[in-house]
């Protein structure tokens, strides 16, 4: 990631163009296997169950729960000190793909494991970013 716009800036890549791609779309997209319907990340050009390069895309319904979580309290870039403290969590999409994003729109005090997200957008720059707010 480059540039700070309010925090980081996603260099996209042949991999990650469409998914960047779909955020602009108001989609977030997760990788599916057209072999054995496997659902992952972007970041792979081999599904992980079966290695097959038959991939296509599929856009997540953007519902998902808390399975960790940690509150920042010291921003990492002078950019995001107006952020502090925020939660970063690992969420777990319907599909079964688990992302790092920011739960927002919150107390962060009350945010805890298993806690039902959905997601939203912040508009960084050029650049929606996936992030998630309590349902």
């Amino acid at each position: 990631m480059e540039g700070l716009i309010g925090g980081p800036i996603p260099i996209p890549n042949p991999i990650s163009q469409p998914y960047w791609d779909g955020t602009k779309l108001g989609e977030l997209r997760v990788r599916e296997c057209n072999s054995c319907g496997a659902h992952f990340r972007f970041i792979r050009e081999l599904c992980p169950q079966c290695w097959s390069d038959d991939l296509g895309w599929k856009v997540s319904t953007g519902h998902g729960k808390v399975v960790a979580r940690v509150v920042v309290q010291r921003a990492p870039y002078a950019a995001m000190e107006a952020r502090v403290p925020y939660v970063l969590a690992l969420v777990e999409l319907e599909e079964g793909v688990t992302m790092m994003s920011n739960i927002v729109d919150c107390d962060v005090a009350t945010v805890k494991v298993g806690d039902a997200v959905t997601l939203t957008w912040e508009e960084r720059g050029d650049f929606m970013l996936p992030q998630f707010r309590p349902v």
